[in-house]
């Protein structure tokens, strides 16, 4: 079980120092998340190093186009959760746009999240997949801080 009854979230306890997550996040164990790195953490700025896990491929050995979503809605969650005055609450996903430009291969490839707005609880994130120094995928998402 991944959120026990205490209210504990054991992904997010004793991160070592350049990992993000740990494992047990629904998401996170799908993307691999306990295994990326952290290139770069400022207010409000986000750098990781991931990788592409089997399961996540399509048939030509490319990132399923499904997945992105949830590439996408990580890390604009943990961006959100490094700006200036962090959310207090659980952060709802209130609006998410991908545009694809290359396919994410496998192997190695940097994503950057980046808070563009606040106002309120609300904040606008920019999400970047970069690959060989290629911009793959752009996101933007909008997250609301619930305040639960």
């Amino acid at each position: 079980m991944t959120n026990s009854s205490d209210g504990r979230r054991p992904w997010t306890e004793d991160v070592p120092e350049g990992r993000l997550i740990n494992r047990g996040h629904p998401a996170g164990d799908l993307l691999e998340a306990y295994d990326w790195t952290v290139l770069h953490r400022g207010v409000g700025e986000l750098l990781v190093e991931c990788h592409l896990p089997d399961s996540c491929l399509n048939p030509k050995g490319q990132l399923f186009g499904g997945f992105t979503g949830a590439y996408v809605d990580l890390v604009a969650l943990y961006t959100s959760r490094s700006d200036t005055n962090p959310p207090t609450g659980f952060q709802s996903t209130v609006n998410m746009r991908v545009d694809y430009f290359e396919p994410i291969s496998v192997g190695v490839f940097n994503i950057e999240g980046r808070v563009l707005h606040r106002r309120g609880k609300n904040r606008l994130i920019s999400v970047q997949f970069r690959q060989h120094e290629t911009t793959a995928v752009y996101g933007l998402v909008t997250m609301r801080d619930t305040g639960e």
